[in-house]
């Protein structure tokens, strides 16, 4: 009997090893995103502006970690309060991250699953993503040191108070909200921000006419671009898969091997179908679209990748690559200068991605899941951009957060980095 009792604590302490590696493996993964994310923006910016643009992703992503291990992963998990829509002012105070973990004897009795380390370590990398969605729609004429100033806001406070009210146990989890990986925590927030940004900051200078044209600006690096893409593609598989958050049982196994089909494939459908409606409606296969529809499609799956079957995810991801084509050409019209169509993108498809868990995933009716979805959606999407739109005024309105006419026109790597990232194309007086 003891030799039993043995064996089952060797493995059950084998499956915490196997499931908290796959965490860090997954957290990893997600991770690199954030390279995605700035090879995509360098490509689709131009090249005046790329350095500034390398610098924002990488202090971003810096800033985020700093300010989640400070105070932002204990306001989104306290502990307690479930339920609620605020914690208490009190977990601020012990919010500094610690290095103590789980003891073997605490794992044996069933108490933990993996290592708590490995549990910050993947969701301070979602935070990360959802700053990098506000950096591409900001880009080519916001100051750097503004962007900066917001991140620390973004990451550390933000982010975390809508992330506590569906994955921290607050109030959307309780009343049955669903968003399985965060098209609407991460993704939502990330494009709620940059809309209030976007809405202050006024388009780049040349975008739209004075009699109401819309003029494209290229961006210097479609290859570029497209191995951005790429990596966010491969990231996604982390980002999806690790949400699962196991992985050493028959059923998790399972269960991860169809969130890594799903996620696939509705990338796939966003691209093919974004690319064909760029074909019947500008007459050209308009690449930009084709990678964006990709992106769509997993912004799309994210809110529930574990119930459709891989056909049904082919067609959410179908849909939201339609969608974003349209809201891109939309936002123009109204005149919201986005570069790389992150508010679409994330927005707009992050919002179908909610509503499209209602026809796969729903606890009791279609219409009552659904009625849940949007109130999901309208919370989270009110609060980060309402309090988004109050810190970007107070920093407008001290420090300034639109560059100079003459700074854009010359382009902000030199005024804001002191270098440029192709200076072979510069000559030396």
């Amino acid at each position: 009997m003891e030799d039993l009792t043995t064996l089952s604590g060797q493995v059950t302490e084998l499956a915490y090893a196997l499931d908290t590696f796959y965490f860090l493996v997954m957290g990893a993964l997600v991770m690199w995103m954030a390279a995605g994310f700035t090879m995509l923006e360098s490509g689709l910016v131009r090249a005046k502006n790329t350095a500034e643009i390398l610098t924002k992703n990488v202090g971003l992503y810096s800033i985020a970690c700093i300010m989640y291990m400070v105070c932002g992963y204990s306001i989104m998990y306290p502990g307690e309060f479930e339920g609620g829509v605020f914690q208490s002012l009190s977990t601020l105070g012990s919010g500094l991250l610690g290095s103590s973990d789980n003891a073997a004897a605490d794992v044996i009795a069933g108490d933990a699953y993996y290592s708590n380390l490995s549990d910050f370590f993947f969701q301070v990398v979602f935070v990360a993503t959802a700053m990098s969605i506000v950096s591409g729609a900001v880009a080519e004429r916001m100051k750097l040191w503004a962007f900066f100033v917001f991140a620390v806001i973004l990451t550390g406070f933000i982010y975390p108070v809508q992330g506590f009210w569906k994955w921290g146990g607050g109030f959307l989890q309780e009343m049955g909200f669903l968003d399985f990986a965060g098209s609407g925590v991460v993704h939502l927030c990330g494009a709620a921000a940059a809309l209030a940004g976007v809405l202050l900051l006024g388009a780049r200078k040349g975008k739209y006419g004075e009699k109401g044209q819309i003029n494209a600006i290229p961006g210097c690096n479609l290859p570029l671009a497209t191995l951005g893409t790429l990596i966010l593609w491969l990231g996604w598989f982390g980002f999806n898969g690790g949400s699962e958050l196991k992985v050493s049982d028959v059923g998790e196994a399972n269960s991860v091997a169809l969130v890594f089909v799903n996620t696939n494939m509705a990338a796939a459908g966003g691209l093919v179908f974004a690319l064909l409606l760029s074909r019947l409606w500008f007459g050209k296969a308009d690449l930009t679209m084709a990678l964006n529809g990709a992106l769509a499609g997993l912004v799309a799956i994210t809110a529930e990748p574990l119930t459709p079957t891989p056909l049904a995810a082919t067609l959410i991801g179908a849909v939201g690559g339609l969608i974003v084509v349209g809201s891109i050409v939309t936002l123009d019209k109204l005149k919201i200068d986005d570069p790389v169509g992150a508010i679409s993108v994330h927005g707009v498809v992050g919002m179908w991605g909610l509503l499209a868990v209602s026809f796969t995933n729903n606890s009791g009716s279609f219409w009552g899941q659904l009625g849940t979805q949007v109130i999901g959606l309208i919370s989270i999407f009110a609060w980060v951009f309402i309090t988004s739109f109050i810190v970007w005024y107070v920093i407008k309105l001290t420090v300034g957060i639109r560059v100079s006419e003459e700074e854009e026109y010359e382009g902000i790597d030199i005024s804001e980095c002191g270098l440029e990232a192709y200076p072979e194309f510069t000559s030396a007086e």
